[in-house]
């Protein structure tokens, strides 16, 4: 497995173990600002897996598609994206 997919997947599970801290959190009444600290925490890793992921589309996969002529479909899944991201 190639070392920023094995980053990626850590990065992933990591996130896994806070969500279930967070569970964790509010089945034993923590103090509100304490999840909501938490629930940050995950929401800027999940940030961090999509840029990862974007920039290797990007690199990769996006760059092929224009080599290889369909440009169309690169600027759609590009677009697709950036949309995504700025819900």
């Amino acid at each position: 497995m190639a070392p920023a997919k094995q980053k990626l997947i850590r990065r992933l599970k990591i996130i896994e173990g806070q969500v279930r801290g967070l569970q964790e959190m509010l089945a034993k009444d923590a103090y509100c600002i304490d999840v909501i600290t938490q629930t940050s925490a995950v929401k800027q890793g999940l940030t961090a897996v999509e840029d990862a992921l974007m920039e290797s589309h990007l690199g990769t996969c996006a760059i092929a598609q224009i080599k290889g002529g369909k440009e169309a479909k690169a600027k759609e899944e590009i677009l697709k994206v950036y949309r995504l991201k700025r819900k």
